[in-house]
């Protein structure tokens, strides 16, 4: 029996294996009540796997996973609860409706499945559609609606049997930016509202940070960090973490008498920094300006602006290197030009050489 202190979803060394393929690694985490966890990654870094192994849909090779408090797979004890028997709901990319059936009847099925008698579910089936704005609708087809109202039936599916867990994965891919966009606000608010618990699979860093209180960045197999997002953006873990984020541009420095120098440039980003010979050090894209080209200095050369409404999106490259940054500006850098770059030197991240024998990662100010 869970208690209210008990996590949602506890998995523990999980692990999934095709032959001598490894396809995740000793991946753990909890997942709190009523939080949403986001599962962020490229292509092929296991979120999906992971997030079909919670639902029953893989048997994992290794590890345990417990939902409310009960253990749904266990492989060291050759435990495995099927998917119907979990008590969660889904919401897949590609809305998983049948075209034959009504709106209602897509939104009927889990309850169905379950033996819910029919009035009951003519109640439950209404409401879920109300919830999310297609009160109206419910007798069309799916395919006569927009893919935005078709996500919509699938998570009113999803939620029409009233469960604890809601999966999504990639539920938003396959919809325009600006519905995209709209479709986040609406899934963040109805999470909230019905005090639900989810894990929500996506390749977008913009919707992981808009709808999650906690953020697993995945690569090959694993869980890279796990933090939330204000915590992923301040100190990422690694320079991996950080390029796959976006947060800036990662320079490969070295040591010198005069500092740490930009390897391969005359340039320095001064002292401080690990205590190492060679390093990488996350010069952040929010917290980097743009001034006047300083010589000795980091300076970059404007190869793209565009005006956003805000500011000035400037792409600039560093000098004598192939590395580029993006930042905002409030002025508009012409073509060409070459500027200078300033950041802070408490929002400057450093990551020690994993070749020498020092610390992972400081954040010493440089």
């Amino acid at each position: 029996m869970s208690s209210d202190t008990s996590p949602a979803v506890s998995v523990r060394g999980l692990g999934l294996s095709y032959g001598p393929a490894r396809i995740l690694d000793e991946v753990g985490f909890d997942v709190a009540p009523g939080k949403v966890l986001a599962l962020l990654g490229p292509s092929g870094c296991g979120k999906t796997t992971l997030l079909q192994l919670i639902a029953g849909l893989l048997v994992p090779s290794a590890g345990r996973i417990e939902i409310l408090g009960a253990p749904v797979a266990d492989a060291a004890l050759g435990r495995f609860v099927p998917p119907e028997a979990r008590g969660l709901g889904m919401v897949f990319q590609d809305y998983a409706l049948w075209p034959h059936m009504s709106v209602a009847a897509n939104v009927a099925f889990p309850l169905e499945m379950r033996g819910v008698p029919a009035s009951e579910r003519r109640a439950r089936v209404a409401a879920a559609l109300e919830r999310v704005g297609l009160g109206a609708m419910a007798e069309r087809r799916p395919s006569d609606m927009s893919g935005g109202q078709q996500q919509r039936v699938a998570l009113a599916r999803a939620i029409v049997a009233e469960p604890q867990l809601v999966l999504f994965d990639e539920p938003l891919s396959n919809l325009d930016p600006e519905l995209r966009e709209a479709m986040v606000g609406e899934i963040g608010a109805l999470v909230a509202q019905l005090g639900l618990t989810a894990i929500y699979v996506t390749h977008d860093r913009t919707e992981a940070f808009a709808l999650a209180d906690e953020v697993a960045v995945m690569r090959g197999g694993r869980i890279a960090q796990l933090a939330a997002p204000e915590a992923l953006t301040a100190a990422p873990a690694s320079p991996e973490v950080a390029e796959f984020l976006n947060l800036g541009c990662v320079l490969p420095v070295r040591r010198a008498a005069e500092g740490w120098m930009i390897e391969g440039t005359s340039m320095s980003v001064g002292p401080g920094g690990p205590a190492a010979d060679t390093a990488r050090l996350l010069l952040p894209g929010r917290a980097t300006l743009v001034g006047p080209a300083v010589e000795g200095r980091p300076r970059a050369e404007v190869i793209r602006s565009r005006f956003r409404g805000d500011g000035h999106v400037l792409t600039l490259r560093l000098c004598g290197t192939a590395l580029d940054i993006q930042i905002t500006s409030p002025r508009r850098a012409a073509l060409g030009e070459i500027v200078g770059l300033f950041c802070p030197p408490q929002d400057l991240r450093w990551f020690a050489d994993p070749a020498t024998p020092s610390p992972a990662a400081s954040s010493a100010a440089a």
